[in-house]
């Protein structure tokens, strides 16, 4: 497969920006030996789970494939492959990081991620791009502008395409964090899309939920939703240099007022508000220690397993719903009687309650 044009020339095999449509396609890197073997052979789940653990790089991209294919042909193996690296996963720190666009989310990334590497730290960055609803591909090339980043050996950069998930979250991400944690990544990065709901989401995922912002008056508080800002245990207002020095300290006095009237996301944390320059590497060094801080304390006071504890659970819960509404609307008595029932409702000779209650009365007769 052709290099795309937004990859870095000198990127590494690292750098996995090839966006895959099946568990068996071709792994878009640079090529060695040991990768030509990968691609050569299909591989069975030990080969998966061995070269996971083995931290092959190759294996890890084509099991993340796998892991995101909707093929029903390939939805069993990857489990089966999650359930043999499970005991090593969950040893990560898990970073969400989110903010409006043009707040430098991607570059914020590239300077802690490359501040971690040079810590010894190994870290595993996945990209959330929106995707387009014709062909459910990334559609955001801008997200692998991470150069520096991919050059980093330490470093595995996933952009992944949201599917049209609500909240342009990928449906996969929670199981993709498995396998990179296994693979033997300290240091799990997810950025959002920053439009909503898909922070929400990420909050379920992660262990710090990081909201980065820019400088200005304060303004900033109309465009985003009160509840963002109740879900971050830090805010970090970007581009806190040259000029705009000032305006950074004025909106960080006014996000510091804010979130003195709002409820913690973390219990026993108080949100931090700081100022940071992603592009001159200021302040990046600030923000790791008081993340390692927050882990710290939310593992003495217990609120690190209560939380890790609860997203599993909240995991549980989203994928019965899902499969639930997948079952229903692909059940072909359903599938059969829906443009009749969607007739009647829009002339108004069926109300709502009443459809759903025939739908569903229906689709239990039938099971």
């Amino acid at each position: 497969m052709d290099r795309p044009e937004w990859v870095p020339h000198d990127a590494g095999h690292e750098f996995t920006t090839y966006i895959m449509s099946a568990a068996d396609a071709q792994v878009g890197v640079q090529e060695s030996p040991n990768m030509q073997l990968v691609k050569k052979k299909k591989l069975t789940t030990d080969d998966y789970v061995n070269g996971i653990l083995e931290r092959n790089m190759a294996v890890l991209s084509k099991a993340i494939t796998l892991i995101e294919s909707n093929s029903l042909a390939y939805i069993s193996q990857a489990q089966d492959v999650l359930q043999g690296i499970l005991p090593q996963t969950g040893r990560s720190i898990r970073v969400g990081i989110s903010g409006p666009p043009g707040a430098g989310k991607s570059t914020t990334i590239e300077s802690l991620g490359c501040y971690l590497c040079k810590q010894g730290l190994k870290v595993a960055v996945l990209a959330i791009d929106p995707s387009s609803t014709l062909t459910k591909g990334s559609i955001l090339g801008d997200k692998t502008r991470m150069e520096l980043l991919s050059r980093e050996k330490n470093a595995y950069i996933r952009p992944s395409p949201s599917a049209g998930t609500l909240g342009g979250v990928a449906r996969k991400t929670r199981e993709t964090i498995l396998a990179c944690e296994a693979a033997g990544y300290d240091v799990i990065l997810i950025e959002t899309i920053g439009v909503g709901q898909s922070e929400i989401t990420v909050r379920s995922m992660v262990d710090f939920f990081l909201l980065v912002l820019i400088p200005g008056s304060g303004d900033e508080l109309q465009g985003i939703k009160k509840g963002v800002v109740e879900i971050s245990d830090m805010i970090a207002i970007n581009k806190a240099d040259g000029d705009n020095i000032q305006f950074a300290n004025l909106t960080k006095s006014a996000y510091q007022q804010a979130v003195g009237m709002l409820h913690h996301a973390t219990p026993g944390w108080k949100t931090i508000v700081r100022t940071f320059s992603a592009l001159q590497n200021k302040g990046i060094a600030d923000i790791w220690t008081d993340i390692n801080t927050f882990m710290d304390l939310t593992k003495q006071n217990g609120a690190f397993e209560e939380r890790r504890n609860s997203q599993v659970l909240h995991w549980v819960k989203s994928m019965v719903e899902e499969e639930l509404t997948s079952r229903f609307y692909n059940n072909a008595a359903i599938q059969e009687m829906r443009p009749k029932v969607v007739e009647d409702v829009l002339s108004g000779a069926l109300t709502p309650t009443s459809a759903v209650e025939l739908l569903l009365n229906t689709y239990y007769s039938k099971q």
